[in-house]
């Protein structure tokens, strides 16, 4: 971590983790308590692809809703918001109002600062409750809510991944919709787990950056 400059933390809810935010020469970082780094403004053709594939399978992107659960740098909003037109809402679900705010500032010239776009909404909730509050609601609902079908952040982030989870998230979408999950890697009971559920599975790598190195996987599914 050297010459890294620690910017600002926040804690994590209902967990005694925390956040941290770090600026080096030329990109910033974000790490988890431990010392485990979540993302950067380096690495993101994962974070990318999650806001673009799914909203290529639409089959009118012009008007659509999509939620996104997870802020991080802004780099899957941003993705998004490319993918859908000018009639189109994108909601993000952030758990942590500091991420917001990194959002806002010096970080946001990264990703291009997505959230100023007027077809954006953050909403400082826990993007569960939207889930289950909001019945045939999105044609897209992209996860990167944590490090994949195991929570490393938080605990209760494994709701989104367990069967019932899974076919919550189904009753909120429209007909046709798509849902995207992110993953550091692959995990085949949660793909099996995704086809349970009567789901049609596209299970994608996506090199992290460039096009060599780490992959990360996104799983894109549909009803049957």
């Amino acid at each position: 971590m050297r010459h890294w400059t620690h910017l600002a933390e926040a804690s994590i809810p209902g967990t005694q983790k925390s956040l941290m935010l770090y600026k080096s020469k030329d990109d910033f970082h974000i790490k988890v308590t431990g010392g485990f780094e979540l993302m950067s403004t380096r690495k993101h053709g994962s974070e990318d692809a999650l806001g673009t594939l799914p909203c290529k399978k639409l089959k009118n992107p012009e008007n659509a809703q999509v939620l996104i659960g997870g802020l991080g740098m802004g780099f899957t909003l941003a993705a998004a918001l490319q993918s859908v037109g000018a009639q189109a809402k994108v909601t993000v679900a952030e758990l942590i109002p500091a991420v917001a705010e990194w959002n806002r500032g010096p970080l946001g010239e990264y990703s291009g600062f997505p959230v100023h776009d007027s077809r954006s909404h953050i909403e400082i909730v826990d993007v569960c409750d939207l889930i289950k509050d909001h019945p045939a609601a999105y044609d897209v609902i992209a996860l990167d809510v944590d490090n994949g079908p195991e929570g490393l952040t938080q605990g209760s982030n494994n709701w989104l991944y367990s069967e019932e989870g899974i076919n919550t998230a189904r009753t909120a979408l429209r007909p046709g919709g798509v849902l995207a999950y992110w993953s550091a890697g692959q995990d085949k009971p949660f793909r099996l787990r995704l086809r349970k559920c009567s789901l049609a599975v596209e299970e994608v790598s996506v090199f992290a950056h460039g096009s060599k190195g780490t992959k990360h996987t996104i799983w894109l599914a549909q009803t049957l």
